[in-house]
Order: structure tokens, then C-alpha cells, then sequence
């Protein structure tokens, strides 16, 4: 069993640079009165070595918690005198290093605790993490030590990532610089732009592969400023470009697919969307504007321009939700009843159904007679949905989604052809040596099929071809700047309201 000295010395052994006298427990306050040990310290002008006293003085300053409590330690410290007759300096206040530092108020120790809460969570958050900890902290004074905690210095990497970020969306942005082999943040630029990524690379030398997205002002900045680097263009901006000319290539070839898994008769969601269509196209014919459509119309503009975009109706389709539902046990009355009176009021079918022992609502009810569920069992296929059949890895698929891509994919050539050049792409986003012949030759496919968006998508990859070719053949990504873009939201959510691009900046390099 460990005595008294003992066990206050295990307890408090963060303070064994200092003779501890006294230990006394005040409620929610442990008070340890300590003094400095009797040895000689270097002078911090000359350094020489003195153990001439010249004076003490008390010095209380904040200790980690105990127990739950706060510790106040209240040192003894000596004013020493130098002995070098040549030093211009006479007297000195005796430091301790690494446990007290000059003009601080806390002990190292503490100090670095509270850096590290401050560092994650910065102002209020911190005052009440602090709280929780037994450490008083207001938010101005968190603000105050992250401040002062110092960055590390600018190490510039061989790879960087190079991305940007909305400081106020549509109004401000800024520019973040990676290292692209330890994620670890190199510096935060104000602004984007091709002038200042330019500027902050020259002044850095030493970069040899840009990682980037495929915004061709950063490729020009790099372009000028590091002629020799190697620009690699994020694989994740492919296949997402990729994913949406799909989608545009699947809702253009709507009239040819749609067929094989038609809606179900009657359904008012697909009865209404085939009508308002129709009563805006006939408009449109006419020469009569978007605006003036809505007026007469009495529906939204923004209702008309989606319709007015759509050159079917099936593309405007909303697959309903075909979950279990208190609805589903009367679905044959339901169907029966429609059948008979297609005018029937939909209260008068909740009054029979009830009868029939339905416990649930008016709404549930709506929703589903307007998704289509009493006429079919089957959702009705949209473009969205299909598009991602299309992206979908096959081994991936269940085996009712891969039967319905093939039966969807076999009234349309060009979808066929579509689904084989998804194929393809999709195995170059592996990095390997000869990825870049290979793209050549899916280029040359996609040109020659008869799927104008992805005509567009082959030249927007001729466009940036080296920085694509570096993307398939080199192991280099911009995956890990999008993971501290991600942090970076984190951060400027806990701030808002205060936070400032030097404190933004300073908790980024921190991270």
C-alpha cells in the first residue's frame, strides 16, 4: 500500500519538477502549495549558472483536474542574481520549463489539454467541453489560445491536391492545398482562381503532381507555373460526368424503353403528368412563352420549364414506393370498387375499407390510389432508376434488377450500346499501364455510337486529355482534398457566426 508522500506523488506526478509541501482539499478546489528546487539555473542573457537568491515571490497558477476537481497550485519562486560581473542583466525570475512558462496562468500540462480541446471544437463548444472538465474557460478565451497555438510549418509536398470550397456560396470562395500522400493540409488560399494557385506555386517550388478536379483554370495555372508537373485529374469527377450524360442518354431513349415496362392504366399520377404535358407542349407549339403558359395554366413556372425540358412524358415519371402499407389486405376491394366507378370518392372507399377492418388513415389512403398501387403491383421504371441499373456493377445487381435491365436495355440498340461503353469506362478507373491506348479506343466508340451526350463527354476528355491519362495510368487521386473539403464544412459549421477566413484558415492547418 502506497504511503501518503507516495500517492501524492503518483497523484500529482506532473509536478515532480517542484518540491510539493502541502497537499489541501477545499470542496470543489484541491490547493497544493510547492516550491522550486534549491538547484543552480542558467542565466537566460549570458548563461551562467547561479543559485544566488536575490528574492522569492508566489506564483498560483491552474493545474489538470483531480478527482473531478480544480487544482490550484501556488508555487514559490525564486529571483535569482547573476554572478557574470559583464551581464547586463542583474536579476531574473527563475522558469520552469515544461511545467510553468512565463506570464502563463496554467501549467504546460493543462495548457496542452485545453489546445487540443480548443483545436477540435474552438469557441462555445470548447467553454462547455471545459465546464464538463473542470477547467473554467470562457469562449473568448478558447478563441484566444487557438490563436495563439502556432502552425506548423509549410512543408511543400511532391503531390498536391489542389480543390476550392464556398466560403459563402455563390459570393466568396477559397482554395485548399493538400499533400496527397498523408491528407495532411498544406496551406488555405482566399479566393480561387487561376492568379493566385499561380502565384502560391512559384513562390513554393518543389511540386512535380497536381492532383485536381477538372476545372481548367487550375490546369492553366499549373500550366504556367509548373510547366514540368504532371496534372492528374480526379477519377471520381469522370465517372460523376460519366453518370450524368447516362442519365440525359436514358430519358432522351425514354419512348423506346419505356414500352417494355409500361404504367399502370388508370393511374392518376400518370394520367395528370400525361395531361399537363400535353395542355403545356400544345402552348409551347403555338409560339406562347413559359411565363405566360403558367398564367394561363395557373401553375408554377418553374412547374412549366421542368415539363417544358422533357421531350416525353415518361421522363417526368416518379417511381412510387412500394413498401408494405395498412392499405395492401383491400387492394382487391379497392380495385373491384374503381373498376365499377372510376368516379368513386376516395371518402366513401375509406368508409368501406374501414368497415372491412382498416385501421389507418385518410392521407395513407391518397397516397396510395395516387401512386398506382390499387391498379398494379409493380412500380413503374423511371429514367433516374434505370440510369443507375445502367451504373450499377453487375455483380452488384439482385437478380429481378438484372432481369429488368436486360428487358429494358433489349427494345433499345442504343442503350445496349450504352450499357457496353458504361462497361468499359468503368474498368479504366482501375489505374493501370495502357489505360490511356484504351481510352482512345473508347473514344473512338463513343463517337461512333449514336448517344449525342456522350459525344459531348469525349470531347470534354480530349479537352484535358494528359491530366485524364495521368488519372487512369497513375495511382494519384484527389479523393483525400475532397475528405479535408469535407472536415472543412465540419469546421465552418461549428463557427458560424464566427468564422473569419485567419481563424478558418488556422483551424484547417490544424486539423
Amino acid at each position: 500500500m502506497l504511503r501518503a508522500e507516495e500517492l501524492v506523488g503518483v497523484v500529482f506526478a506532473g509536478l515532480s519538477a517542484l518540491v510539493i509541501e502541502d497537499v489541501v482539499e477545499g470542496g470543489e478546489v484541491i490547493r497544493v502549495r510547492a516550491r522550486t528546487r534549491e538547484e543552480q539555473v542558467p542565466c537566460p542573457v549570458c548563461g551562467t549558472l547561479t543559485g544566488r537568491v536575490h528574492g522569492r515571490f508566489g506564483r498560483t497558477v491552474a493545474d489538470v483536474p483531480v478527482d473531478g476537481r480544480r487544482v490550484v497550485v501556488s508555487v514559490r519562486v525564486r529571483r535569482l542574481a547573476c554572478q557574470a560581473w559583464s551581464c547586463s542583466r542583474r536579476t531574473f525570475r527563475e522558469q520552469v520549463p515544461g511545467l510553468l512558462e512565463r506570464y502563463q496562468r496554467r501549467t504546460s500540462r493543462l495548457a496542452d489539454q485545453l489546445g487540443a480541446v480548443v483545436r477540435e471544437l474552438a469557441g462555445r463548444a470548447s467553454a462547455r467541453m471545459s465546464a464538463a472538465l473542470a477547467v473554467g474557460l470562457s469562449r473568448s478565451t478558447a478563441l484566444r489560445l487557438l490563436a495563439a497555438l502556432p502552425l506548423p510549418q509549410v512543408q511543400v509536398p511532391r503531390v498536391l491536391g489542389v480543390d476550392d470550397f464556398a466560403l459563402k456560396r455563390r459570393h466568396r470562395y477559397a482554395t485548399i492545398l493538400i499533400n496527397a500522400e498523408t491528407s495532411e493540409p498544406v496551406d488555405v488560399l482566399p479566393g480561387r482562381g487561376a492568379v493566385i494557385l499561380e502565384e502560391w506555386l512559384r513562390t513554393h517550388p518543389g511540386v512535380e503532381v497536381v492532383c485536381r478536379d477538372g476545372s481548367l483554370v487550375y490546369a492553366e495555372a499549373v500550366r504556367r507555373a509548373l510547366p514540368e508537373a504532371v496534372q492528374v485529374s480526379d477519377r471520381w469527377h469522370l465517372w460523376r460526368n460519366l453518370c450524368d450524360k447516362t442519365l440525359a442518354e436514358v430519358r432522351s431513349h425514354s419512348a423506346c424503353w419505356a414500352t417494355v415496362n409500361p404504367p399502370c392504366p388508370g393511374g392518376v399520377r400518370e394520367q395528370t403528368t400525361r395531361e399537363r404535358w400535353q395542355q403545356i407542349h400544345n402552348l409551347l407549339d403555338q409560339g406562347i412563352g413559359l411565363l405566360e403558359c403558367a398564367r394561363r395554366l395557373d401553375i408554377n413556372l418553374n412547374t412549366v420549364k421542368r415539363y417544358a425540358r422533357r421531350g416525353e412524358p415518361e421522363e417526368l415519371r416518379i417511381a412510387p414506393r412500394y413498401r408494405a402499407t395498412l392499405v395492401d389486405p383491400y387492394r382487391d376491394h379497392l380495385r373491384a370498387r374503381r373498376a365499377e366507378d372510376p368516379a368513386v370518392p376516395v371518402t366513401q372507399l375509406l368508409r368501406e375499407i374501414k368497415e372491412l377492418g382498416y385501421t389507418g388513415s385518410l392521407n395513407l389512403l391518397y397516397r396510395y390510389l395516387n401512386q398506382g398501387r390499387a391498379e398494379g403491383d409493380r412500380p413503374v421504371t423511371t429514367p433516374r432508376h434505370l440510369a443507375r441499373l445502367l451504373l450499377t456493377h453487375p455483380d452488384h445487381l439482385r437478380d429481378k434488377d438484372a432481369d429488368l435491365l436486360r428487358d429494358l436495355t433489349a427494345g433499345c440498340p442504343e442503350l445496349t450500346e450504352l450499357a457496353r461503353l458504361i462497361d468499359a469506362f468503368a474498368q479504366l478507373l482501375t489505374p493501370a499501364d495502357g489505360n490511356d491506348v484504351l481510352l482512345s479506343a473508347w473514344i473512338t466508340d463513343a463517337r461512333a455510337a449514336d448517344l449525342p451526350h456522350l459525344h459531348s463527354l469525349a470531347k470534354g476528355l480530349d479537352l484535358d486529355r494528359p491530366a485524364v491519362n495521368a488519372a487512369l495510368t497513375l495511382p494519384f487521386h484527389n479523393g483525400r482534398t475532397e475528405g479535408v473539403n469535407t472536415r472543412t464544412k465540419r469546421i465552418m459549421r461549428q463557427m458560424h457566426g464566427r468564422a473569419g477566413f485567419e481563424l478558418l484558415r488556422h483551424r484547417i492547418l490544424l486539423s
